[in-house]
């Protein structure tokens, strides 16, 4: 059962920063839902340096034409230089969740 949604993955420095993403993704219906998960810890190399950080993982549903929407929001509203937005496809699911998914983002 393929389908046109996706799943994107966001981290964000903070909670903060993270509900504020997520209200405007949901608000606008670029988004049908935005999970928040705190406590992510993220090793990561930036400018040459190794990095230790704590994140928050914004967990993203939407449909897979809102892409280059969210990348706009989320380069717009995040602080980082080079925010992580990937996409990973939804291939399957509950019928009912994910026709509900279609409904919340058309």
């Amino acid at each position: 059962m393929a389908t046109n949604l996706v799943t994107l993955l966001c981290t964000c420095p903070d909670t903060a920063c993270g509900e504020r993403i997520a209200a405007v993704l949901v608000e606008k219906r670029l988004a049908a839902c935005v999970n928040l998960v705190p406590g992510v810890r993220s090793f990561y190399r930036w400018q040459g340096q190794a990095r230790d950080d704590q994140e928050i993982l914004l967990i993203i549903k939407t449909a897979a034409g809102h892409f280059d929407a969210i990348e706009a929001l989320v380069h717009k509203l995040h602080p980082y230089d080079v925010p992580e937005l990937i996409a990973l496809p939804i291939t399957a699911g509950a019928r009912s969740y994910l026709d509900w998914l279609r409904a919340e983002t058309s």
